[in-house]
């Protein structure tokens, strides 16, 4: 994804199963291979990863170009 995505929408190399489709291939992206998950990230449930991983998404959300 050259031009990274909106928060909230998957990831292009997200599999039917929710695997990464470029893990551990020199294609994926930086970003990805630095984060590193932790108890408060994940949470409980994948809701609540999901809920964590969009608050991510929109406070390093580049702003609006005017």
């Amino acid at each position: 994804m050259p031009h990274g995505k909106a928060a909230g929408e998957p990831c292009a190399q997200l599999l039917p199963d929710m695997r990464c489709g470029v893990f551990g291939q020199p294609q994926r992206p930086g970003f990805c291979g630095g984060l590193r998950p932790s108890a408060e990230m994940c949470g409980e449930s994948r809701e609540a990863a999901l809920v964590w991983l969009t608050r991510l998404e929109h406070a390093t959300a580049p702003a609006p170009v005017p």
